[in-house]
């Protein structure tokens, strides 16, 4: 009580914030007439100007204020648009690294611009990251302009462009792109053979768009790339065909978990139908031979139990195409992993693809807290802001709009079944377009509800769009003219259409639409859009004094942020609007997490026929409901952080060895380090501490010794002599194994043999960590179990991998030392190019996959060849500047120093 007398005297703590910042948009607003008048090339001077105070020891936040203002400025000139105030304060908000949360309509793309010129100016490189290829493009387009404008560079990152367009794109000033292809360009950079050939630069500051849809959303979903295994088509055809037999009973189907789990009746029957159809080994499903089986068996029920075409795929040109939850999309090309998309293909009938091996991965949390600042900014991120500080330590600040919202949001009602609610839906439109022909966008949770709803519509004679996956061609076009006069637009799931919705029409899709033979800047084309401005301007008063756009909910989202996201489309800018959400008990929310049994029971009798309910307690509760969802979501992916984050040191210290490596001129010291701990370590197995020569293994000691070095020595005789002691032993072995590697050199040539000693270590450091990963993924998979005898699984996990990893680098450690010892010369052919690797964005517990992949039938297996034999060049000076002081953390300590000593970095300008 107290606290919200507080809130209500002195504001709350983010209106506190709020007010702060409009000092610091007083000093803008104080540049605003000096900037005005100077001309073009006075405008552009800025930027060289700030330069130069940066390098005169200026800090970014000195130079905010007048930079602000000249983006501002420049955008004016450029687009015809001014930032207004509750922009610049986005922009701070941005720039200091938070979320700035501002209402749809409000401008984001133009207030991105701020503070991404601000942090460009240092050179470093900006990264803007957005939800979809088509805003990547249209962004950097469009918002390019204004930074051409001002002297910087703006690149763009697509899928299919080649790695020299890539690295030129991430070498700009400014970079747009998606989550997706930032992430996997960081995990291919990390299998590639040469520094010279990747891509990225160093992370340095990164702007995220729809910064809930990507940092919440999808971060459920670690990215994955992976490459293709044996073809096993016909094991998932005869097991789709065994479980097509089982019947409901068989099985349990928690919709809440989306698990299908086999009852003991069921066991004993699909035990039965395997073993007919030949399948199983023995008479018992869970024996070890038929862990395969029981695999694909779970598969195969998790897809034709668990998974509903035409809601979470449809079938398009014979493959199943995944539809994305969140947003209704067709996932083009992406793929559910660990058997599940094969499990579905075989349980539709449509051509079934190989399953994938994983190579390298990532999650989104990980990937993206390597950025040294991480700005973000959305319309909906409040009710998450608890996660964005835990996970990422960003704080969300809520953006007041320029306008005052004038939207009405109506309380919910709620219908017994979904016929009835169906129905009043329909014939609320039908009103809606008798009087007055306002604007109806409705919204659904899938394409099953969208087509349902369209039959309804029909009935009732009201002409409408359908958006979803099926029409996905034409989303952008329906979505701009949703807020034409009488317009009906059906979607389902409006997060990140990234299309505003504009009363009275779109100028710029109309003229598209209508005349698509006139190119823009022409006088026929100029002549046509004044008339057709004239018209939108028009409608758009109708549209007014008919309500504004009116949002239509079908049904509530798992998620309170979609609701608002949809909500959001009505009001933009101060216009006017009604939003309302229809309800029933057959709705998914309320069936599977709603309130329980009294509740239905209670609406079912007190409802009649067609009869609705509006209260506030129903919407209250339904929030209930969602907030539990909202929870028990957050609480898988911060399990999926904790997992990652055991691989990701783990990856880091991998990543880091790779860098070194090919940094390195040479690696000869490391070689002669593993191969000193590789006598050891054998030595060590055969003798070891406290014991006697005569309870030595010198015969085992033999062997190991031929096996790893090639080297027959009299291992067996030395054990013999008297006052021998294991160090003794290991540096007659090592002396033994030195001379051989000095032949070898000898053999080869010094520069031939420091090539072939890199190329081993990375092949042989790629090759572990390959198989390091699906073992990993094998441990998460199973260590659940482990609760069962009162232990915490992720600490069980933690101490399990931290062996595996210890035996992995002991492996690699005894590998490379076999290799170079009995190395053979003959000159490897270069390597190519590194193949298109299959990408996927996996959820580990639901296998729901949400990244673009290419078809795996389209590769053959991907092999590992040595890499070619190349020396690293010394960075320029002119590259890097020619103060040795910008070269820390830029320069690798292994690297030759730029300064062209001939030494290595950490030896020279880089010496602690």
């Amino acid at each position: 009580m107290l606290g919200g007398i507080a809130k209500a005297i002195f504001g709350s703590s983010n209106d506190r914030y709020v007010k702060s910042l409009r000092a610091v948009v007083a000093k803008i607003n104080a540049f605003e007439p000096t900037i005005a008048a100077l001309d073009d090339a006075g405008l552009q001077a800025q930027t060289v100007k700030f330069r130069a105070a940066l390098a005169e020891g200026a800090s970014l936040d000195d130079l905010l204020p007048e930079a602000f203002a000249t983006v501002r400025e420049a955008a004016k000139r450029v687009l015809g648009q001014r930032h207004y105030d509750v922009q610049m304060i986005g922009g701070i908000v941005l720039h200091r690294g938070e979320i700035a949360e501002m209402r749809t309509g409000e401008g984001k793309t133009l207030v991105a611009t701020l503070a991404t010129y601000l942090n460009a100016l240092p050179g470093a490189g900006v990264h803007v990251v957005t939800v979809n290829d088509y805003l990547a493009r249209r962004d950097a387009e469009w918002m390019g302009q204004v930074y051409r404008f001002l002297g910087l560079t703006t690149g763009v990152i697509v899928p299919n462009i080649s790695d020299p367009e890539r690295r030129a794109a991430y070498h700009a000033d400014i970079t747009y792109g998606t989550n997706n292809e930032f992430g996997f360009d960081y995990l291919r950079d990390n299998m590639k053979y040469e520094r010279t050939a990747m891509v990225q630069r160093p992370f340095n500051f990164a702007i995220v768009d729809e910064v809930d849809s990507i940092l919440i959303d999808e971060a459920r979903t670690p990215l994955i790339i992976s490459g293709p295994t044996d073809d096993k088509s016909e094991l998932y055809i005869s097991v789709d065909a065994v479980v097509k037999q089982l019947a409901a009973t068989d099985y349990e189907h928690d919709e809440k978990q989306r698990s299908v789990i086999l009852t003991e009746e069921g066991t004993e029957k699909a035990e039965q139908l395997l073993h007919a159809a030949g399948l199983l080994e023995g008479d018992n499903l869970y024996d070890f031979e038929n862990t395969q089986v029981v695999h694909h068996l779970n598969q195969a029920l998790k897809a034709n139990v668990g998974f509903k075409r035409d809601i979470d795929y449809i079938v398009k040109d014979n493959k199943v195409v995944i539809i994305d939850e969140f947003t209704g999309r067709m996932m083009d090309g992406r793929r559910w992993s660990d058997g599940l998309h094969q499990a579905v293909e075989a349980k539709e009938g449509v051509k079934i693809e190989p399953e994938n091996q994983t190579l390298a991965s990532i999650t989104f949390q990980n990937y993206f807290r390597m950025y040294p600042k991480l700005g973000g900014m959305t319309g909906t991120a409040a009710t998450e802001a608890a996660e964005f500080f835990d996970i990422y330590k960003m704080n969300v600040v809520t953006i007041p709009t320029n306008v005052a919202i004038r939207r009405i949001d109506e309380d919910d009602q709620f219908f017994k079944n979904i016929t009835d609610k169906f129905g009043a839906i329909a014939k609320a439109i039908r009103e809606k377009q008798e009087t007055g022909r306002q604007p109806v966008l409705v919204g659904t949770v899938s394409i099953e509800k969208s087509e349902l709803l369209s039959e309804f519509l029909k009935k009732e004679g009201v002409r409408h769009n359908v958006l979803n996956a099926r029409y996905h061609e034409q989303e952008a076009h329906i979505v701009a003219q949703a807020g034409r006069l009488g317009a009906v637009t059906i979607a389902t799931n409006m997060a990140g259409r990234g299309t505003d919705i504009q009363l009275g029409g779109n100028l710029e899709f109309r003229m598209i639409d209508e005349y698509p033979d006139l190119v823009e800047g022409t006088p026929d084309y100029e002549a046509r859009a004044a008339l057709i401005r004239e018209e939108i301007k028009a409608e758009k008063e109708a549209v007014l004094n008919a309500g504004g756009l009116f949002v239509l909910g079908t049904e509530r989202h798992e998620s309170r942020r979609i609701d608002n996201q949809l909500r959001g489309r009505s009001g933009r800018q101060g216009d006017p609007g009604l939003s309302r959400f229809y309800l029933s008990l057959d709705d998914d929310l309320l069936r599977i997490f709603g309130p329980q049994t009294l509740f239905a029971r209670m609406m079912q009798k007190n409802l009649e026929d067609g009869e609705a309910i509006v209260s506030p307690w129903i919407t209250k509760a339904i929030e209930t409901a969602q907030r539990k969802v909202e929870a028990r979501n957050y609480d898988i992916r911060k399990q999926v952080v904790e997992y990652d984050d055991v691989m990701n040191d783990q990856r880091k210290i991998i990543y880091e060895q790779r860098a070194d490596i090919m940094d390195s001129a040479t690696v000869d010291d490391v070689t002669d380090e593993m191969r000193g701990e590789t006598v050891s370590a054998l030595v060590g197995d055969a003798c070891p501490i406290g014991s006697y020569p005569e309870q030595w293994d010198g015969e085992t000691l033999q062997a190991r010794v031929l096996d790893v070095f090639g080297l027959e020595l009299p291992v067996v005789a030395w054990i013999g002599e008297e006052g021998i002691e294991p160090e003794i032993l290991a540096e007659r072995i090592k002396a033994e194994a030195d001379a051989q590697i000095a032949a070898r050199v000898e053999e080869a040539g010094v520069d031939t043999w420091h090539g072939v000693e890199k190329s081993v270590l990375l092949q042989t450091l790629d090759e572990h960590w390959k198989d390091h990963l699906s073992r990993l993924d094998a441990l998460r998979q199973v260590i659940h179990l482990r609760a069962y005898a009162q232990k915490t699984p992720i600490n069980e996990y933690k101490q399990e991998a931290f062996a595996m990893f210890e035996r992995m680098l002991d492996a690699i450690r005894e590998d490379v030392t076999r290799t170079l010892a009995n190395v053979r010369f003959q000159m490897p052919p270069p390597l190519p190019e590194l193949p298109d690797f299959l990408t996927s964005h996996l959820d580990p517990l639901t296998a729901q996959d949400d990244t673009r992949d290419i078809d795996a039938a389209s590769l053959g297996l991907v092999t590992t060849r040595i890499a070619p034999m190349q020396t690293p060049q010394p960075a320029m000076p002119e590259e890097l500047g020619d103060d040795p002081a910008l070269w820390a953390g830029v320069v690798s300590r292994n690297a030759p120093c730029p300064c062209g000593s001939g030494k290595k970095y950490k030896h020279c300008h880089g010496a602690l």
